[in-house]
Order: C-alpha cells, then sequence, then structure tokens
C-alpha cells in the first residue's frame, strides 16, 4: 500500500518536476531521477517478496531513494503532490528497521523539506505551513515503528498458535491411533483369546469327568492350540500394521474392495462358524455402477462394523435367526444386522457400557463416526430384537 501510494504521487508530480528542472543537465538528472524512484517503487510494489528481502538487508537503498527524492523535490517544489513521497519515506524505515531508522529517516526528510522550504518557498509562507510536512514525516515514522512492532508480535502470536494447533493434531492423532488399535484389539484378539478361554473351561470339565474321553480331551486341546496361535497370529498382525508406514499416494492407488460381496462371504462364514442360521438380501439398486467400491481402509471399517454386530448377537442375544441387508439407496450405502434376540435394554448409554468394560457398542459408534457414516442401534422398524443400522453417504465414497 505504501508503495501504490508513492507510485501514484510520483505519477502526478513527474510532469511538474521535469517542466520546472533547468534546461541540458538539470532536466536530464530529474528524469532519471523520476525513472530510478518509479522503476524502483514498481518492482517493490509488483514483486515485494522478491525484492523486499533484498531492501530489508540494505537500509542504504532506502537513503539511496531518499536523495533521488530531494532531487526531485528541489525540482518540483514543496506544494506538488511529491512532497507526500517524502512522508512515505520515515514510515517505510519505521516498518522495515525498527523505530531507529524511523528516527533517523524522518529528522533526514525533515531537514530536506526544510531546505527546499528554504530555498524554494515564498516569503508569505508561515512558519506552521513549513513546519508542517516535517511533522509528518515525525508523525508517519512514529506509525511505522509502531505497525512493525505490531505486525512482530501477531507473527509471534500466529507461529504460537500453529505450533499449538500441531501438537493438538499430534496428540488428537495418538488419541485416535489408541482408540483404533484398542478397537482392533477388542474385535480380533480379544475375541480369540475368549475363545481361548471357553475352549479350555471345556477341556478342563472334560478331563474332570470320569471315565476319560481321550478322543474328545485331544479335540479339545486341539481347539484351544488352534484359537491360541490364530491369537498370536492376531497380535503379530497388529504389531505389523503398528510398524508399517503406507505412503498417501501407495494407499490412494491400492485396489477397492467390493464391500456387497465381502459382506455375503462375511455373513456365510458367520453361519459355518456359529451354526446360527444369517441370511444375506441385497437390498435398492441393482446397477453395476451402484456397487459401493470402497478404499481398503474404509471397507476395513464398515466390514468390522457388520462383523461385531453379528457377534454381538452371537454372544449376547442368543439369537435363532439372523438377518443381514445391504445395498445402495439413493446417495446411501446401507447395511441392517438384525437380530430376532432379546434386543438392547432401552436406558443402555454408550457411556454405561463404557464404565462397564463393553466396548463393542463403542467401537462400532467410534469406527462409523471415523469414515463420517451415521450408526443406529435399537429395535427399528422390527417389533423386537436389535437392529445395526450404518448409512454411508456415496459422495464419501467416490471421492
Amino acid at each position: 500500500m505504501v508503495f501504490a501510494f508513492r507510485l501514484a504521487m510520483l505519477a502526478l508530480s513527474a510532469p511538474v518536476a521535469l517542466l520546472n528542472a533547468a534546461p541540458g543537465l538539470g532536466t536530464r538528472l530529474v528524469g532519471a531521477a523520476v525513472i530510478a524512484t518509479f522503476m524502483v517503487s514498481y518492482a517493490l510494489f509488483r514483486h515485494w517478496e522478491r525484492f523486499g528481502p533484498f531492501l530489508l538487508r540494505h537500509p542504504t537503498l532506502l537513503l539511496a531513494d531518499t536523495l533521488f527524492g530531494a532531487l526531485l523535490l528541489v525540482s518540483a517544489g514543496p506544494d506538488t503532490p511529491l512532497a507526500y513521497v517524502s512522508v512515505c519515506t520515515p514510515l517505510l524505515a519505521g516498518i522495515a528497521y525498527g523505530y531507529r531508522a524511523a528516527a533517523l529517516f524522518a529528522s533526514l526528510q525533515s531537514l530536506i523539506l526544510l531546505l527546499v522550504y528554504a530555498t524554494t518557498a515564498d516569503a508569505d509562507t508561515g512558519l506552521a505551513e513549513k513546519l508542517l510536512l516535517p511533522g509528518f514525516c515525525v508523525i508517519t515514522g512514529a506509525a511505522g515503528s509502531a505497525l512493525r512492532n505490531l505486525m512482530l508480535r501477531f507473527g509471534e502470536a500466529t507461529q504460537a498458535l500453529t505450533t499449538t494447533r500441531a501438537r493438538l493434531a499430534a496428540t488428537e492423532a495418538v488419541d485416535a491411533e489408541r482408540a483404533r488399535l484398542a478397537r482392533e484389539m477388542h474385535d480380533s484378539v480379544g475375541k480369540t483369546l475368549h475363545g481361548v478361554a471357553l475352549a479350555a473351561d471345556a477341556l478342563a470339565a472334560t478331563a474332570s469327568r470320569t471315565p476319560l474321553n481321550p478322543a474328545l480331551i485331544r479335540e479339545q486341546a486341539e481347539l484351544v492350540a488352534s484359537a491360541t496361535r490364530q491369537a498370536a497370529k492376531e497380535s503379530r498382525d497388529l504389531l505389523t500394521d503398528l510398524r508399517a508406514v503406507t505412503p498417501p499416494d501407495a494407499a490412494s492407488a491400492a485396489p477397492r474392495t467390493d464391500v456387497l460381496a465381502a459382506l455375503k462371504s462375511q455373513t456365510s462364514d458367520f453361519t459355518t462358524r456359529t451354526g446360527i442360521p444369517t441370511t444375506y438380501h441385497p437390498t435398492g439398486s441393482v446397477a453395476p455402477s451402484a456397487r459401493p467400491y470402497l478404499p481398503p481402509p474404509m471397507a476395513v471399517e464398515v466390514l468390522s462394523i457388520a462383523a461385531e454386530a453379528m457377534e454381538n448377537a452371537h454372544r449376547h442375544a442368543t439369537p435363532t435367526t439372523v438377518e443381514v441387508r445391504a445395498g445402495v439407496h439413493g446417495n446411501l450405502l446401507r447395511i441392517s444386522v438384525h437380530d430376532d434376540g432379546p434386543g438392547i435394554p432401552p436406558d443402555t448409554t454408550l457411556e454405561q457400557l463404557r464404565s462397564t468394560g463393553h466396548f463393542g457398542l463403542v467401537g462400532m459408534v467410534e469406527r462409523a463416526a471415523s469414515v463420517g457414516a451415521r450408526i443406529r442401534m435399537g429395535r427399528g422398524a422390527h417389533p423386537h430384537g436389535t437392529e445395526v443400522l450404518l448409512e454411508l453417504p456415496l459422495p464419501t465414497l467416490r471421492n
């Protein structure tokens, strides 16, 4: 803004300075001063990021500019718009170099103005008029220094805010990773270890019976060993996931997952493993373009929610049937898992579940939030039982 004002004042006063210059050498000197001052001001106005640091490192450039301005001021006179260019010099000095430079250039510019008034002004010019522009130089120098301090403080505050935001982002990232790891441990290692405990209890009960059944004991021991190996494998997978660093470009280039096909296979595996009759029904649009192909991280979260809903039905609801429905409805991927068990108590809250150590439903809510989905748990439109309904906006999938 300061250099733009200088350019405007130079453009207005340059013709007057050239007309008042002495013919010959005087005109050439004034013309050279006009061109040099205008070009330097334009370069700094147009490309401050490029030339500004050079000016900040070399205060002598501003001194040379002041001398060129004095030559123009002598030629044009103190009553032209060029006089206001001289007021900008202490302002620039204060902004660029601080209060000492502002005081120096304000004194120098005031002295130049007084000398110009003494040599060119009319005898009728009063003392107040002669001191007006020098007084402005002092004021603008002080204003430039104050503005510099304000900008420096603002820069420090901005840097402190940026540092605080970075620390908060790091803390949030750590908390999010801890929550993700807790969900994965609950949904994989925790369930496997629970199965190991049940198998070990069954083995102990069989071993205490008389007469002993070696074949049954061997079968149950093999089940305990198999479940223990599975828990160890899941623990290694979690540790590998923690150590792995996937570049963002590689993650975006990874093949996408057909969630509906994966969910159908997941439902069949659940039936085979638990013996609970579980049916899968495709719903919504059947167009090939409506198949929701998700990035692998998002697909893992969605499929984990569905798997956790089925596991909760198996562990807590003792259902006779489980029904899974999934498909694209308008701009939503909708997945519903419903069991015909007794249902969730109506006064159940996430805080109660978290405080009592039941993290399954809590983890499902956190997973849904991490991918921008909505999740509802309850009876829904069914007369009894529990329905877990997940809705994921399609724009999220296609971006």
